[in-house]
């Protein structure tokens, strides 16, 4: 059973790679979108991904961990393909359980400027133009999130209710991306160095995209 120890809750294209590739180099056991078969050798975790195993620990036994083996670092939760839209960075309950069952979780929350983060999923493949409108998500229900009002909107309210679920919580920490300060902020909030930061999983479409991915 795994043991928590970083968990981030912000959205798709916030830099989350760039998070799961310094904790990496860093040493940590890091799990970003799903499990890659090279990094376990259990055939049931073989490409599964993060919000599916945290569905399943969450409703079978209430720790959302449960069958995370020894990873102890999670970087982009949400799954949005293959007929799934999961999304457990926007559910009280889950994380609730994550702080009940691991109280010594460090939670990040990941950003970018509102319009740059939604012109980067309206670039990104056809995660703006398809995905999001066409599914049923927590804030944006199916037929929202082909504008960049409707999308602006719904980033926003994400973050709003990460800061009112973590009001006066130091274990919570927002960031954005573009901030020359952030990976300091990092280290320091979760209490380990990282000897790399960068910019990684950057739109190679996009040319003009010059923001971590």
């Amino acid at each position: 059973m795994s043991s928590f120890k970083i968990v981030n809750l912000g959205l798709p294209k916030t830099g989350t790679t760039t998070l799961a590739r310094a904790l990496k180099i860093a040493g940590f056991r890091v799990a970003d979108h799903r499990i890659r078969p090279r990094q376990t050798d259990t055939p049931a975790l073989k490409d599964a991904f993060v919000a599916d195993l945290l569905y399943q620990g969450y409703f079978q036994s209430g720790d959302p961990a449960e069958f995370f083996e020894d990873f102890i670092a999670l970087t982009e939760l949400s799954c949005l393909r293959k007929g799934k839209s999961l999304w457990p960075q926007m559910d009280f309950g889950l994380i609730d359980a994550i702080r009940t069952h691991h109280p010594d979780v460090r939670f990040l929350a990941s950003r970018r400027d509102s319009w740059d983060l939604s012109q980067s999923m309206l670039a990104w493949s056809d995660l703006g133009t398809d995905r999001l409108p066409a599914s049923d998500i927590p804030g944006l229900p199916e037929g929202y999130g082909e504008t960049s009002r409707e999308r602006i909107q719904w980033i926003d309210g994400h973050y709003a209710h990460l800061r009112n679920i973590f009001a006066g919580d130091t274990t919570f920490m927002e960031y954005d991306v573009a901030d020359s300060s952030a990976h300091a902020a990092i280290e320091a909030h979760i209490g380990a160095a990282l000897p790399w930061w960068g910019q990684a999983n950057a739109n190679p479409n996009a040319p003009h995209e010059n923001k971590a991915g």
